[in-house]
């Protein structure tokens, strides 16, 4: 296997003797995404693969596996469907397969909006599904560690959005609550910058400011303590 960060499978390589390569979807620093077909059924799937060696132990794979069965009544997840390996120039590579989510990132979204951004009532739609879908993990204890744009895919999007969360990012040296609150920082993040970020900001209502409150952490920490804190103050916002 090539030592760079990329296993550049092409289009109808077969791995594990069951699925078939489509197409490459997207990288990360501990591994690649592409589109494959079970070969057995024809469903198209996704498929994560590690790099072994910033999966040592396939302690990334574990925590994936784990944390993804733990929150698989979440419905902002991917569902995970099971755990492969296959031999890339005589070396396991270890990979998760998992549904298929047909949408586009966040990020690619807000960059074909009219000055790439949304108006203010459609960031409060996109920021309520959001928070609605990241309060089931945190009611299990649990949060993603790593919301931004790039991790954000828009499935369906008119008088409301239908969102999935990619990813997670493994924190060890912190504390639950306190990965809890950066998820909830995060979301106010993705909020602000979908409204058009620091350029736009001060031109907008007060009700959106009384949101993002100048992204600082502590403001946030104090007024939104929880997600449910963070829908609940949405959905009785008063417009002026």
């Amino acid at each position: 296997m090539n030592s760079s960060p990329s296993f550049d499978f092409h289009e109808g390589i077969i791995l594990a003797q069951k699925y078939e390569i489509l197409e490459h979807i997207g990288s990360g620093w501990e591994g690649e995404v592409y589109l494959v077909r079970e070969l057995g059924t024809d469903i198209e799937r996704a498929a994560k693969f590690f790099f072994p060696k910033r999966n040592k132990n396939n302690q990334n794979v574990k925590f994936y596996a784990k944390k993804l069965h733990k929150l698989r009544t979440c419905s902002l997840l991917i569902q995970y469907h099971t755990q492969e390996t296959t031999l890339i120039d005589n070396v396991p590579v270890t990979f998760l397969v998992s549904e298929f989510v047909d949408g586009e990132l966040l990020s690619d979204f807000l960059k074909r909006q009219p000055g790439k951004r949304l108006s203010p009532f459609q960031c409060l739609h996109l920021l309520h599904a959001l928070v609605r879908g990241v309060e089931e993990i945190h009611r299990l204890k649990e949060y993603h560690g790593d919301i931004h744009t790039g991790n954000i895919i828009v499935e369906r999007h008119g008088l409301s959005f239908d969102l999935k969360l990619v990813d997670f990012f493994k924190w060890n040296t912190v504390s639950t609550a306190q990965n809890i609150h950066d998820d909830i920082k995060d979301m106010i993040t993705v909020f602000y910058e979908a409204i058009g970020g620091k350029t736009h900001y001060m031109n907008h209502d007060d009700v959106i400011k009384s949101i993002c409150l100048g992204l600082k952490s502590s403001l946030i920490k104090k007024k939104f303590r929880t997600a449910s804190k963070l829908r609940e103050y949405i959905e009785n916002l008063e417009w002026h």
